[in-house]
């Protein structure tokens, strides 16, 4: 199986699928999967772009909405995950995963699929320490904080992944895994990025969520993008261990480092993407506690049993199958030859997929359920009463490597 990957999408499917079409056609080659590690921007309409967290400059359409409306089909199956510039809302309404578009799959805020038999996990959004307890306690419409915190990697995502047993093939996230600079050349990419040396000499440069997961999970490729630029490692798990080959990749830019083709072993094609029986069980497992205010999730409280759970969706995955449920369109799509419609709903769709994926596992649907009250978590290391924001949202401009070590408010990373 032929994989291309690609680093931060924002918006800007046209080029990029342009770009593999010509790839496929110049080198006689014949892609089966694009994965993105984040920022895709499925923007639909004008009224995503209120919880889409760049600066106004940059709150424009892109493309995406061209595939969702059915103008255009992605000519490569395409799985994504999520990460800090991106329309939250609809990635709320597709929060176990789910289509965006037609041949266009979001991972979930964190999520395993199979792809033919590659087995596929992902984890959305960037870790930031004093929402890292908390529970998905944003509700729309977003508030100046809530569409900055609703992406930051919580705790529950990353407690569900933890219980992953079986090996899996590749992972998505946005920014890399805390100390991955250790396994790879790191002069070089200081040179690259002066502006990277005082993180990395802190160990700071990172998601210490995803170095846990793949010490944990210890998959064969890690994919990341976030810092605009390519990056390889290699990390050997124990003396003698197993070794995941990890790439980070660029923005779509010309000149810039942004596309990796790839094979893996896999089984024959045509290939489809399919729920994975364990992440179901898992899913089972822990949405009964799903936390939907500021308190942490109470892990304890998950009673069910893990090989019941697995019985359970081995039993429903016989009858139906494990194909995912079909795309349902949930909002207008904006009409370059229309002026703005008004008419937007507002406040939280539930997506139909959504809901046939929870009522096949037998599950109470929650996205919309939330607490007014404003509790705080319960670890100290989480408290949230003040809104304080690190490097990993500081703004970055692509446009000069100047303007990046100056902080420049012109864009981000």
């Amino acid at each position: 199986m032929k994989i291309a990957v690609e680093g931060c999408m924002h918006g800007d499917l046209d080029n990029v699928y342009a770009t593999l079409l010509h790839l496929q056609e110049v080198e006689k080659t014949k892609i089966d999967l694009l994965i993105c590690c984040g920022d895709f921007q499925a923007v639909r309409n004008e009224k995503d772009l209120d919880s889409l967290n760049v600066p106004p400059k940059y709150r424009t359409m892109k493309t995406f909405w061209k595939y969702y409306s059915g103008e255009k089909v992605a000519p490569f199956p395409t799985i994504f995950i999520g990460g800090n510039h991106e329309a939250s809302n609809y990635l709320w309404e597709l929060y176990y995963g789910g289509w965006a578009a037609p041949q266009i799959y979001f991972l979930g805020f964190a999520g395993v699929v199979k792809f033919g038999n590659v087995r596929i996990g992902g984890l959305s959004g960037i870790y930031k320490a004093n929402h890292y307890y908390s529970g998905h306690y944003e509700k729309l419409p977003y508030n100046e904080q809530d569409i900055r915190s609703i992406y930051h990697v919580r705790e529950y995502d990353v407690h569900k992944l933890v219980q992953v047993q079986e090996h899996i093939d590749i992972f998505l996230s946005h920014d890399w895994p805390c100390g991955i600079t250790d396994h790879g050349n790191v002069k070089k990419l200081i040179r690259q990025k002066p502006f990277f040396e005082k993180e990395i000499a802190e160990g700071t440069l990172g998601s210490q969520a995803a170095a846990d997961l793949m010490a944990k999970l210890m998959p064969s490729y890690w994919f990341s993008a976030h810092l605009h630029c390519k990056f390889p490692a290699l990390v050997q798990h124990g003396d003698g261990g197993s070794v995941t080959k990890f790439l980070a990749l660029d923005k779509c830019l010309p000149g810039r480092n942004f596309l990796q083709i790839f094979e893996i072993e896999s089984e024959p094609g045509p290939y489809e993407l399919h729920y994975d029986e364990e992440w179901l069980a898992i899913t089972k497992k822990f949405n009964p506690i799903f936390p939907r205010t500021r308190r942490r999730a109470n892990f304890s409280d998950a009673k069910l049993n893990m090989e019941e759970c697995r019985q359970f969706v081995k039993n429903k995955l016989q009858m139906r199958g494990s194909r995912s449920f079909d795309f349902v369109r949930t909002a207008p799509c904006h009409n370059p030859h229309q002026s703005v419609a008004s008419n937007f709903p507002s406040g939280h769709c539930r997506n139909p997929q959504t809901e046939a994926f929870l009522e096949l596992l037998g599950l109470q649907y929650c996205l919309d359920a939330y607490s007014e009250s404003w509790e705080l978590p319960r670890s100290s290391g989480s408290l949230v009463s003040k809104e304080s924001f690190g490097s990993e949202d500081i703004p970055i401009d692509d446009i000069d490597d100047e303007d990046e070590l100056n902080g420049s408010d012109d864009g981000e990373t």
